[in-house]
């Protein structure tokens, strides 16, 4: 047997192919996935945006509350996987249809193929300081596609591969990030840190830093389902991706604060989003720090892609295997488009807008209307309660659009002050509840775990 038949086979028995799992993982497993998944070098860099705009004690206040907020979101969402055994995207047919559900899932591909091409350019960019520092060769492009060739392969190993790195990776990690903190610390005191004078005219306003931290975890969302399923218990994964995720963001974004607020107060140039900036004050070892979250995050997005396209069509199987080498080649030539850097934040805006929506709709939808329950028409290729008209809920798709389009206007049309994400996700909410109430029939008792329906067929 060939080694790719044997991989395959492997994937298919650890149930990494489509259709519902049962859950194994406990909340401690659970935590390090998560705590690994956000330490990671786009979530500290995107701390480095805030200041010296935004006062430093006011960012952490913000970084921690949006940081919450959007945990929250993430825990519901990643709830729903549990109880059920599927991913986020499959969850969508429930509110949307069946062919509903490939709309956001689209969208959700092209969301994930952005974020593993940015993280890979850092960690180019990262290893290329490093490997420069020593012997005087620098190409980011090339350093940049073997980081995320080094992803695909961990990618294609499936959960259980990620499961086995991310809290290796974490512990690192942290290990780093609390040197960096040491060393800002005995530097600089709190009190010199809060002072950091403001610039003439800011970007970012108080409220648009919630707004983006509050985005950050709502990218994150579209992998909760993802992961959250191979939790043993509900109570288990809700502990451990809402302590994980929260823990690993906080830790990211205050330590992308304090980095350049270190960096202002020695006298360097605040150039925010720019990991050589943050690098060079503090040396090799940051630049480590930011390679290995990248192998750890890129690998958890690079299996979210994969997981969302075999799971796309019920009763039709895609390979995994075929599938993340096809997807990981285009992640890999995609890592060279380094002009993707610059528009990082109209990318985190565009993932708010697209998703908050959509997981508004969701929240909605199964905890409201479904009263927590999904039955196995979800896993029917056609016909049944989540076919709605030729396989699409209208209602979901106009309060999607509605939402997104609102999101947008109150970003770049009519900014408001506290962000569009927490209005868009609100009025998603309502508006969604308000149309579906009147034709909708009152749960029955809870349907069982889909793996068991799954078995039983």
């Amino acid at each position: 047997m060939s080694l790719y038949s044997r991989l395959e086979r492997r994937l298919q028995a650890n149930a990494d192919d489509a259709g519902p799992v049962r859950g194994t993982y406990g909340s401690g497993r659970m935590l390090m996935i998560w705590l690994a998944a956000n330490l990671v070098v786009t979530t500290l860099l995107t701390g480095t945006l805030f200041v010296p705009d935004v006062p430093y004690g006011l960012v952490l206040g913000l970084i921690v509350g949006g940081t919450v907020l959007g945990a929250a979101v993430l825990v519901l969402v990643g709830a729903i996987g549990t109880r059920t055994g599927l991913p986020t995207m499959a969850l969508t047919r429930g509110p949307f249809g069946i062919r509903g559900s490939l709309l956001p899932l689209a969208a959700n591909v092209v969301i994930l193929m952005g974020w593993s091409w940015v993280q890979a350019m850092l960690a180019g960019i990262s290893l290329d300081y490093i490997v420069a520092s020593v012997t005087g060769f620098s190409s980011p492009v090339i350093f940049a596609v073997l980081c995320q060739t080094i992803v695909v392969v961990l990618a294609i190993f499936g959960h259980a591969g990620v499961a086995r790195v991310e809290p290796w990776f974490a512990a690192v990690i942290l290990a780093i990030a609390a040197y960096v903190f040491v060393v800002a610390f005995s530097s600089f005191s709190p009190a010199e840190f809060a002072a950091i004078p403001g610039t003439a005219e800011p970007f970012y306003t108080p409220g648009l830093v919630f707004d983006v931290v509050l985005a950050t975890a709502i990218s994150w969302t579209v992998l909760s389902a993802d992961f959250n399923r191979f939790a043993r218990t509900t109570r288990g994964g809700a502990i451990g991706s809402g302590i994980g995720y929260t823990l690993s963001t906080v830790t990211a974004m205050t330590l992308g604060a304090t980095a350049i607020g270190y960096v202002v107060l020695s006298g360097g140039e605040a150039v925010p989003f720019d990991p050589v900036t943050v690098i060079d004050p503090f040396g090799a070892i940051f630049a480590v720090a930011i390679f290995l979250s990248v192998m750890a995050t890129n690998t958890m997005v690079v299996y979210g892609m994969v997981t969302s396209v075999v799971n796309a069509i019920p009763g039709r199987r895609i390979p995994f295997l075929a599938t993340a080498l096809v997807l990981g080649v285009i992640s890999i030539i995609g890592a060279t488009f380094f002009g993707l850097l610059e528009q990082f934040t109209t990318f985190l805006v565009l993932i708010s807008a697209l998703f908050a929506p959509v997981f508004a709709i969701m929240i909605v939808d199964y905890y409201l209307l479904r009263r927590r329950s999904y039955d196995a028409d979800i896993l029917r290729p056609s016909g049944g309660r989540y076919w709605y008209r030729g396989g699409v809920n209208w209602l979901a798709i106009g309060s999607w659009a509605v939402g997104a389009t609102l999101a947008y206007v109150w970003a770049y049309v009519w900014p408001l002050p506290i962000g569009a994400t927490v209005p868009a996700f609100a009025v998603t909410f309502l508006l969604y509840l308000f149309v579906s109430l009147p034709g909708h029939s009152k749960g029955g008792a809870p349907a069982p775990h889909l793996a068991e329906t799954a078995d039983a067929r």
